[in-house]
C-alpha cells in the first residue's frame, strides 16, 4: 500500500480530499462522446433488467414493506404504481435491478450499476432534473467503484464481503452528491458516513438477501449524501484514516495513485463492463456458452450419459444440487444443465418449477464438476471446459474463454437491443417499450419534463 502522505506532495491534502475535489470537478460537459455513449448503454441495460426483475418475489415483498411505511410520495417504485421517499425508492429499485443477476459486470468484478442508477433516477424524479444529470451522476458513481477496485487490485474471493456492499455504497454516494450539488467538503463527510454502512455476507448468495446488498448500498449512499447536505459530519479523511475504509477493507494493497486517476479514462469505457446475456452469476456464463454449443452436437439430451465440467476453483459456484431455481443462478452444474436441456438460458430457467422438473433432476445427477486451483479465477482471462459423453460412448467437448458480451469485445447492439426490449416488455406494452427505447436513446438530450415521462413509464 503506498503511503497517503507520499501522494500529497507536501500540500496537506489527504487522498480523501483529493478524490472529493476530483469527483466534484466532473460535470456532464467534461464527458466525451464515447463516455456518454457507454453510460447510456449501461443505463438502458440497468433499467430494463430492473423492470423485468420487479416481477420477482423479492422485489414484491420489498415493495409491500415500503408501501406500508407511508412516506412522502416523491420517487416511483418501478412496476408497483406508487411513490415513496427517494431513499426507499432507490432501495426497492436496486433490489429489482439486481434480483435477476442480469445487469452489467465491472472489471474487476462488481455490480456497479444497481447501487448507482436507482439513486440517480430517484433524485432526478424528486428534483425534476434532466437526462444530462442522470448521465453525469451515473458516470461518476460507476467510476468511483471501478477506481476503488482497481486501486485495491481486487481479486475474486479476496474480500470477505459481497463486493457491491463495500464499493457500491461509495458509488451511490458519489452519484447522489452530483445531483445534490455537494461541495468537496460535504462529499468528504458523505463518504465518511458511507464507509460505515459497508457490508453484505456472501453466505446469503442464492437467497433473496443477495439482491438487498445492492439495495442497501443504494439507500445508504443516498442517505449519507442527504445527511451531509444538512450538515451531518463524519471522519473527513475516511480513505486514509487508521481503522478507516482502506485499512478495514483493503489492508494488503491500495494504490492511491490509481484512485486519483479518476476518469482518466473511465473504467466503464476502458476496459468497459461486460454485458450479460444470461441472468446468472457471471462465471457461469462460460459454462452456459459451452453448453449451448454442445447442445447442437448432442441433439437429444436424454442420450447424455455423463457430463464433466472443468472450472477454476470458484467455490461458491460449485452447487451440485441447488435448493431452488434462484440458487441455480449461482451453480455451474445447474446452468450447464439448463443450456444442454433447453438450448437457451433465460429468466424462466431459474424458476422452482424448472429446477425440479424430472429432466433437470436426472441430468444434474450425471454431472461431475472438477475445480482446478491452478486455473485463473479472474473472469477476464478464465476458461471453462465442458465434456459430454453420450450413451453410445461418443464424447463432445467445448471450451469457452469469452462468453457473449465479454470485456474488450464489441457488443452486438442488435442482441443488446433485443435484451432491453424483452426485459421492458415484461411489464410495458409494445408501444410503451418503443417509447422507452426512444427516450433512452436520447437520454442525454432529455429535458426535466422528458425524464418525468420516462420514469412514469417505469412506474
Amino acid at each position: 500500500m503506498n503511503k497517503p502522505d507520499a501522494i500529497e506532495g507536501g500540500q496537506g491534502r489527504s487522498p480523501t480530499a483529493q478524490i472529493a475535489a476530483r469527483v466534484c470537478g466532473v460535470t456532464f460537459e467534461t464527458l466525451d462522446d464515447k463516455t456518454v455513449a457507454a453510460v447510456k448503454l449501461l443505463i438502458a441495460d440497468g433499467i430494463a433488467v430492473a423492470v423485468a426483475g420487479s416481477t420477482e418475489a423479492a422485489p414484491r415483498l420489498v415493495a409491500e414493506h415500503i408501501r406500508d411505511m407511508g412516506c412522502r410520495e416523491e420517487a416511483s417504485v418501478w412496476g408497483f404504481g406508487f411513490k415513496t421517499a427517494p431513499v426507499h425508492a432507490a432501495y426497492a429499485n436496486a433490489v429489482s435491478m439486481h434480483v435477476l443477476d442480469f445487469e452489467p459486470m465491472s472489471s474487476p468484478p462488481t455490480h456497479a450499476v444497481s447501487p448507482t442508477l436507482p439513486v440517480a433516477l430517484a433524485l432526478v424524479e424528486a428534483m425534476r432534473a434532466t437526462g444530462r444529470d442522470i448521465v453525469a451522476a451515473c458516470a461518476k458513481g460507476f467510476e468511483m467503484q471501478g477506481r476503488v477496485l482497481l486501486a485495491s487490485a481486487h481479486d475474486r474471493g479476496s474480500l470477505p464481503f459481497h463486493t457491491p456492499g463495500v464499493v457500491g455504497v461509495m458509488g451511490s454516494t458519489v452519484a447522489a452528491s452530483h445531483l445534490l450539488q455537494l461541495d468537496p467538503a460535504q462529499l468528504r463527510n458523505a463518504l465518511g458516513m458511507a464507509a460505515s454502512r459497508c457490508g453484505g455476507l456472501p453466505a446469503n448468495t442464492g437467497s433473496m438477501v443477495k439482491c438487498t446488498h445492492c439495495g442497501n448500498a443504494a439507500a445508504a449512499g443516498l442517505e449519507a449524501a442527504l445527511l451531509s447536505r444538512r450538515g451531518f459530519v463524519a471522519n473527513p479523511g475516511i480513505f486514509e484514516a487508521p481503522h478507516g475504509y482502506v485499512a478495514t477493507f483493503f489492508p494488503k494493497h491500495f494504490d492511491y495513485d490509481a484512485l486519483l486517476e479518476f476518469g482518466r479514462p473511465y473504467r466503464f469505457v476502458d476496459p468497459g463492463m461486460a454485458i450479460k446475456f444470461y441472468p446468472s452469476k457471471y462465471p457461469t456464463h462460460f459454462g452456459i456458452a459451452a453448453g449451448m454449443e454442445l447442445r447442437k452436437a448432442v441433439g437429444n439430451a436424454s442420450d447424455i450419459a455423463r457430463v464433466l465440467i472443468d472450472t477454476p476453483d470458484i467455490e461458491d459456484a460449485d452447487r451440485p444440487g441447488p435448493r431452488s431455481g434462484l440458487e441455480g443462478k449461482f451453480s455451474f452444474q445447474y446452468t450447464v444443465a439448463a443450456a444442454l436441456l433447453d438450448g437457451r438460458v433465460g429468466v424462466d430457467s431459474f424458476t422452482d418449477e424448472r429446477r425440479f422438473r424430472t429432466d433437470m433432476v436426472q441430468l444434474l445427477e450425471k454431472i461431475r464438476l472438477v475445480r482446478d486451483p491452478g486455473r485463473s479465477r479472474d473472469t477476464r482471462n478464465m476458461r471453462v471446459e465442458v465434456s459430454v459423453t453420450l450413451r453410445d460412448g461418443t464424447t463432445h467437448q467445448q471450451i469457452c474463454s469469452k462468453p457473449p458480451g465479454s470485456w474488450g469485445e464489441p457488443i452486438d447492439l442488435e442482441s443488446h437491443r433485443a435484451k432491453v426490449s424483452n426485459c421492458l416488455g415484461v411489464r410495458l406494452t409494445r408501444p410503451n417499450v418503443a417509447l422507452a427505447l426512444d427516450l433512452l436513446a436520447d437520454l442525454d438530450q432529455l429535458s426535466a419534463k422528458d425524464t418525468q415521462q420516462l420514469l412514469a413509464l417505469l412506474a
